[in-house]
């Protein structure tokens, strides 16, 4: 793996993972990257922090150059935005890759997307599928599904959240540079904070087609986490509404989603009052959808 890129005409694509605490897997992403079939390829792991072997594994791999690590200072664990921008500091491709150490790239994904964004410079940002896998490597089932056709809008993106940030996407490092750094004060629903800005800056496509593996894993997000991640989403959803001039009904109905979410999470803490005033605004902000929600016609994304 050439990581100075001065190989023939090929771009030079850098790949950036954050990692903590995932020494059960993080060789299996690591391997997925130095396997790919294009070759002008720059891996930057940032480790966050670990305390469970990950920050070992990663200085042997850094020793043999299989990949450039980085750290915090003192090693500090300051979450995944910070660990993100670190790697993006100290990116010099033209394409940038985030994988999750965690998730597992398909062999031919870098080559399949350079190509793609080489032929079509209008483009900003490509996407393709993500198969959910198992923590023991089943193939469950593809993200987005077969039928899913992208529309580019960003109106459809920040109302149904269909699609994130790592593994499958591809971004060209000029976007990064006009959509800004990862906010570093969310700890939860950064990447799809990310995505959002990132098509509001530019055009993006979405290619048919399995890009990469992504681990489902087996424990549920807590309550609290759950929480976090809605509160989140309503500061997401203020901060879009000031930088962009998305439809009156997307912001609405975002809006209502976020308060039906909130709802549910105020309901399992036995919060019934708060559960109920939440609901109350799902419903007024999107009455249809909460219909089809409560009677089983569709799933609140």
């Amino acid at each position: 793996m050439n990581h100075e890129g001065c190989k023939g005409m090929e771009p030079l694509v850098s790949v950036i993972t954050p990692a903590f605490n995932r020494v059960t897997y993080i060789r299996q992403a690591i391997e997925s990257v130095l396997s790919q079939t294009y070759s002008q390829i720059e891996f930057i792991v940032v480790d966050d922090g670990s305390s469970d072997g990950t920050f070992e594994l990663l200085s042997e791999c850094d020793f043999r150059g299989e990949l450039r690590l980085f750290t915090h200072p003192d090693r500090q664990n300051l979450g995944q935005s910070a660990a993100l921008n670190l790697g993006l500091r100290h990116a010099s491709g033209r394409y940038i890759v985030i994988l999750d150490s965690d998730d597992v790239l398909h062999p031919e994904k870098i080559s399949k997307q350079v190509a793609y964004l080489e032929s079509h410079p209008d483009i900003g940002m490509v996407y393709g599928q993500a198969m959910a896998i198992s923590n023991d490597g089943k193939e469950l089932f593809p993200i987005p599904p077969n039928d899913h056709v992208e529309p580019g809008d960003p109106n459809r993106l920040l109302l149904d959240c269909y699609m994130a940030l790592p593994g499958g996407a591809m971004v060209r490092k000029s976007v990064f540079d006009q959509a800004g750094f990862f906010e570093e004060s969310f700890r939860a629903s950064q990447d799809h904070d990310m995505v959002v800005r990132i098509a509001e800056v530019a055009p993006f496509v979405y290619l048919p087609g399995i890009v990469f593996y992504y681990r489902k894993h087996a424990e549920s997000i807590s309550q609290q986490g759950l929480e976090r991640r809605w509160m989140v989403g309503f500061e997401i959803l203020a901060r879009a509404k000031k930088r962009f001039s998305y439809r009156s009904s997307t912001i609405r109905k975002r809006k209502a989603l976020l308060h039906f979410r909130m709802g549910q999470v105020r309901w399992f803490q036995r919060r019934l009052l708060s559960a109920l005033w939440h609901f109350i605004r799902a419903g007024l902000g999107d009455p249809k959808r909460s219909i089809a929600v409560i009677l089983g016609f569709e799933k609140a994304r």
